[in-house]
């Protein structure tokens, strides 16, 4: 068991401390957290029924019950039949209140920061509204943006989803494939797009790929521009200029608010679509209990448009919470670029990835003792396990009083299920618990729970409201049922392993799928696949990623590429440079491995798929005969090579 090394202030009334105290005068008594999280998986409609409740959800219809015919059976799940309610009239309910407070912070790089107060930044979603309107956009319509983490991506996706229209983004940083892959699929009306970006005191052109992606969309009918690298007047003026009435739609608890993607491991990325009601009552549960958010708050996380971690982010907004957007790069100038941010900014919650605080750590860099970090009370880690030395370095280096909080979640479910509880202690290298209405559990191969202290498969037993309404263009749901629930029928398995604590913490050791995971980026292997063996030298590919070991204190691992080569090819240097042009210039700088080694074939299964996963196994010490079963593989003899 690791040491303790954050307490909680026992003097300190939480949002988790009110709400049992909600339920204590509703005549439901918890004695502890623990308590209240096991009546919360027992009885998700007595849990569901109260947390609405108290935290105000905003309906227009209400539904009868939570669950439909009381029915939790996964997949399938209908929650609060009947309900309609709008994603967006709660990240803007604070307008009317607080009009004169400040609602967004944006930082960047290319430009000089904004600040906009609630009455100024509802009067913009309105704008972008009766712009959306006056180009056709209406319900079930999908707006896309080709844009970074800065106010006008915000308003635009607040706005279409007062429209009821579904949302999807990309950062600017990926490459014209990887955009094209993911918008093609759900076929959308409007593209909103930057010209550029800059990245630290790099700019980065992007008029030239806007233009390849609107070729390769046909069913747009417009492209908004927005003249971020080289301001001026654009297409994001024009759809602003008239003023619009901030009006928001009811739609269904289900109706879909915005695609996420999954990274691409087979074959295109899966188009996740997220409903409203699901995702305003899990993050309004994330973020308001579990993160402690409140009116009086900064939440501030590093991420691009890209990543779930925007989605979270912005839904602070749902708390009242004012939201800090950073564009650029975090490391320019230096790597305490992040924490003045959160020093300038007064950022209570601060949340960045594992790899990037151990980078801070191998750097030596102390910054609480360079910066006034006084405000900030809990700094969030996630995108990858944070070891120990990791909080460690959190307490001693940063603040002794924030609270070093490591979260696991997903793009799956957009949210959380491991987390910070604010009452708790924080012991070293662990998650602290579950969270509320999250049945996390640890499978062996046969489906049957592990003991703590074993590693199993980290499963969810009971749904939660933000699991997808479905994929996009997979109406009998074969799909979806898939990726989730093939492998232990009526229990979701999300892909990672997991180890449970007596106590109920847990840590989580790396992917247990083929998902590639560097620097907390999800990366799917299918895109590296597209671009590598488009190469007229290189036959066959496999990528892997081999989390770091205890020497690795930077908490990236190794990303490895294998390349199978014509006949009389070399791997020489001119060839390793190619092959990482093409990497950089069509995906993304992330995509460049650490290393390329050549090997005589690629294993595949008789059916022709790539057995990365038990190369992966292999490349960490398990024997041949334990990772992949020969009788299987079309060509089990090239796995001598992954061996040596």
């Amino acid at each position: 068991m690791q040491p303790i090394i954050w307490e909680p202030d026992a003097s300190l009334t939480t949002n988790i401390d009110r709400f049992m105290a909600f339920l204590a005068a509703r005549g439901s008594v918890f004695s502890d957290y623990d308590d209240l999280h096991a009546w919360s998986i027992r009885d998700l409609e007595g849990f569901w029924s109260a947390f609405t409740e108290w935290s105000g959800v905003r309906w227009h219809d209400r539904a009868e019950r939570v669950l439909a015919n009381g029915d939790a059976t996964m997949p399938g799940t209908v929650w609060f039949p009947g309900a309609t309610l709008n994603y967006a009239e709660h990240a803007l309910a604070a307008a009317a209140t607080r009009p004169d407070a400040v609602a967004v912070i944006s930082v960047s790089q290319t430009r000089p920061r904004e600040e906009l107060t609630w009455a100024e930044f509802a009067d913009r979603v309105g704008r972008c509204r009766a712009g959306l309107e006056r180009l056709g956009v209406g319900r079930g319509d999908r707006v896309v943006a080709y844009a970074p983490n800065i106010s006008e991506t915000l308003v635009a996706f607040l706005a279409a989803a007062s429209l009821g229209a579904l949302w999807a983004s990309c950062p600017p940083e990926f490459g014209v494939r990887s955009v094209v892959d993911r918008f093609t699929q759900i076929e959308p009306k409007v593209l909103i797009a930057v010209d550029g970006y800059r990245y630290g005191d790099k700019a980065i052109e992007r008029s030239a790929e806007v233009a390849e992606i609107q070729r390769a969309l046909p069913s747009l009918t417009h492209t908004v521009t927005l003249s971020y690298l080289h301001p001026g007047p654009d297409g994001w003026g024009e759809l602003l200029a008239g003023p619009g009435p901030l009006a928001f739609d009811p739609v269904p608890f289900d109706h879909p608010l915005y695609v996420l993607y999954s990274s691409g491991t087979t074959g295109l990325p899966k188009p996740i679509v997220h409903g409203h009601g699901g995702i305003t009552i899990e993050h309004l549960k994330s973020l308001g209990l579990h993160l402690d958010l409140g009116p009086d708050d900064r939440f501030f996380w590093f991420s691009t448009t890209g990543w779930m971690m925007w989605n979270l982010l912005i839904s602070g907004l749902l708390t009242g919470s004012g939201v800090v957007l950073f564009d650029g790069n975090p490391a320019d100038p230096d790597l305490l670029t992040l924490w003045r941010l959160g020093a300038e900014e007064r950022c209570t919650v601060f949340g960045v990835s594992a790899p990037f605080i151990l980078s801070c750590r191998k750097a030596g860099l102390a910054p609480g003792a360079e910066l006034d970090l006084g405000a900030v009370r809990a700094i969030g880690s996630t995108g990858a396990p944070l070891p120990a030395e990791g909080f460690r370095w959190l307490v001693d280096a940063v603040s002794s009083h924030a609270q070093p909080v490591s979260t696991s979640g997903g793009t799956d479910v957009c949210a959380a299920f491991l987390g910070m509880v604010p009452g708790l202690p924080v012991r070293a290298g662990e998650i602290t618990r579950q969270h509320l209405a999250c049945a996390v559990e640890a499978f062996d191969p046969e489906g049957r729970p592990v003991p703590a202290g074993r590693t199993g498969e980290l499963v969810i037993t009971r749904p939660m409201p933000s699991m997808p309404v479905g994929f996009w263009n997979d109406p009998s749901g074969e799909r979806y049922r898939a990726a989730y629930f093939a492998d232990y029928p009526g229990v979701w398995r999300h892909g990672d392993w997991i180890t449970f604590t007596d106590e109920g913490a847990c840590t989580i050791s790396g992917r247990s799928d083929a998902t590639l995971n560097r620097g907390g980026v999800r990366l799917g292997t299918s895109d590296f696949y597209t671009c590598v063996e488009a190469l007229p030298e290189i036959v066959d590919s496999l990528v892997v990623h081999l989390e770091g070991g205890p020497d690795d204190d930077t908490g990236m691992g190794e990303l490895v590429l294998f390349v199978a080569l014509t006949e009389g090819t070399e791997l020489d240097e001119s060839l390793r440079m190619r092959i990482n042009r093409a990497l950089r210039t069509e995906l993304s700088p992330r995509h460049v491995p650490d290393r390329i080694q050549a090997v005589p074939g690629v294993p595949r299964t008789l059916s022709g798929k790539k057995l990365e996963v038990p190369v992966k196994r292999i490349l960490t010490g398990t024997p041949v005969d334990q990772a992949a079963s020969s009788g299987s593989l079309a060509n089990p003899e090239v796995l001598g090579a992954f061996t040596r």
